[in-house]
C-alpha cells in the first residue's frame, strides 16, 4: 500500500504540479514531505502528517524549513 501512495504522489509531482503555480511555503515541498512521511511512518500516520502539513501551508503561515521528524 505504501508503494501505491508514493507512486500517486510522484505522479502528481511529475504530471500535475509542473502546470500549477508554485505555492508551497515550506521546504521540502508539501508533496515531497508527504512522500518522506509515508516512507518513514507508514500510510496512516504518514498521510495524517501530510494532511496536517497541507493545512498549515497557507498565506498566513511563515513557511520555512520543516523536515519530517
Amino acid at each position: 500500500m505504501r508503494r501505491v501512495i508514493v507512486t500517486c504522489i510522484r505522479f502528481y509531482q511529475v504530471c500535475v504540479s509542473p502546470f500549477l503555480p508554485r505555492s508551497c511555503r515550506f521546504y521540502p515541498t508539501c508533496s515531497e514531505y508527504a512522500v518522506q512521511a509515508v516512507t518513514k511512518y507508514g500510510v496512516i500516520k504518514g498521510l495524517l502528517l501530510a494532511a496536517y502539513r497541507i493545512l498549515r501551508c497557507n498565506p498566513f503561515s511563515p513557511g520555512g524549513y520543516d523536515p519530517v521528524k
